[in-house]
């Protein structure tokens, strides 16, 4: 019987190759445990600001009535860090033809003193708050 040596005798993964799938999967699972929430955040902070500019525009309410509405909002929802003034500014502050430009940024901690900043940009305006 002839015998096989090197490469053409192995099966399987080796304690390596096994090693670092598991450190890929525990990096991967990190990335999503910091990116997803604030890629949550984001969705209801964009539909928060649809709807009240939506209210607005239809009530006729002013830029200010506006940020003071979204301002009880976000603390009705118990997000008491964010402020309405810093996420947004107006394009368009005529009454009832409000429209605004999203910009914010959030800092989640990946690895000691790895961050991940996760950046949201987007306007608000009346077609899209319909």
């Amino acid at each position: 019987m002839q015998q096989l040596s090197g490469l053409a005798t192995q099966r399987g993964a080796s304690v390596t190759n096994i090693v670092l799938i598991i450190m890929m999967l525990g990096i991967a699972v990190k990335l999503m445990v910091a990116i997803v929430p604030a890629q949550i955040g984001d969705y209801q902070l964009t539909k928060l600001l649809s709807a009240e500019l939506k209210v607005a525009n239809d009530n006729n309410e002013t830029a200010k009535q506006f940020v003071e509405r979204v301002n009880k909002q976000l603390s009705i929802n118990a997000d008491y860090d964010t402020n309405a003034e810093d996420v947004f500014t107006f394009t368009n502050k005529k009454t009832g033809q409000l429209a605004i430009h999203k910009e914010y940024a959030v800092t989640n901690t990946f690895f000691s003193n790895v961050d991940i900043v996760n950046r949201f940009e987007g306007d608000v305006d009346m077609v899209t708050a319909e």
